[in-house]
């Protein structure tokens, strides 16, 4: 890892402000994606406390596209914690990084060992999958796992340790197209013969939601946007008005979108009838769903 490690811009300038952005945007973001997102969000939030004297609806403007905004908000609210609680500094211990908003078993391991070198044993995908690949395991349970990765771990080097086994999964133990030929552990490992079938993929079940939306056109063309609720789907992100069962009549029906999330896929009728109040869509944040609509 240490011969062959990609050049992240995290890793190439580190610091613990910057690891944990970069954690919390590579959760459900792709990596290609997410180092772009990284250096806007660095850029325009280079402390903590640039982050917390902004609003929330400025990261939020710049988390567009990312996806999962609700790591947006709890980001921010992460900052302001950090400011109000940590004297403006990212505690270093696990225990007290799991206390701060939007932070998981996963992210406080992450970031206590890469940014401050503690021992503390990381568990992700990508751990999950060499861990059932090296045993020979199906369904291995999140216990199994973090007791894998606690048995394994360098605790003189955690940092290095942990980025080097996430590597490991992401290029060389891939979820198809392992390079066993390429493994550093492929002796030990007990499941060589059958990798594509570790382990067991997990099943989840998507439920199809149908919704109307009208958008609302001024007489200089600018779309009516208003700011969904601060919970639940999109929450706090700007868009037309939209849905189940939203009545209709006197619209013209312009097309529709199928929109596919984790564990839904929205259908989505698109209607268009004339506004009075619109306002520029670049000014806010949309989700990509209300870009799909708007440009329709």
């Amino acid at each position: 890892y240490r011969r062959i490690q990609r050049p992240l811009p995290w890793r190439l300038e580190p610091s613990p402000w910057s690891i944990l952005l970069s954690e919390i945007l590579l959760q459900q973001t792709q990596m290609e994606r997410g180092i772009v997102y990284h250096k806007n969000l660095l850029d325009r939030f280079p402390t903590i406390q640039s982050m917390a004297e902004s609003s929330v609806d400025d990261v939020l403007h710049l988390w567009q596209g990312a996806g999962y905004y609700a790591r947006a908000r709890r980001l921010h609210a992460l900052a302001i914690e950090v400011m109000q609680s940590h004297g403006g500094q990212l505690p270093d211990q696990y225990d007290e990084l799991l206390t701060l908003p939007g932070i998981g078993p996963y992210t406080a391991a992450a970031v206590a060992s890469i940014a401050f070198n503690q021992p503390v044993a990381c568990v992700d995908g990508n751990i999950r999958r060499v861990m059932a690949r090296q045993t020979n395991s199906d369904e291995p349970t999140p216990k199994e796992v973090q007791s894998f990765a606690d048995q394994h771990l360098v605790r003189e080097s955690p940092d290095d340790w942990n980025q080097a086994m996430m590597e490991l999964g992401a290029l060389v133990c891939k979820p198809r197209n392992p390079i066993c030929d390429q493994c550093p552990v492929a002796d030990t490992c007990n499941g060589r013969s059958r990798p594509h079938e570790l382990p067991r993929p997990k099943t989840a079940k998507k439920t199809t939601v149908e919704y109307n939306c009208i958008v609302r056109i001024d007489e200089n063309g600018a779309p009516e946007l208003q700011q969904r609720p601060q919970t639940g789907l999109f929450a706090g992100l700007w868009g037309p008005e939209m849905a189940i069962g939203l009545e209709t009549t006197g619209c013209e029906f312009v097309g529709t979108i199928r929109h596919l999330l984790s564990h839904r896929e929205m259908i989505v009728s698109v209607w268009k009838t004339i506004g009075t109040d619109g306002i520029d869509p670049l000014t806010v944040a949309l989700s990509s769903l209300d870009r799909r609509i708007l440009g329709l």
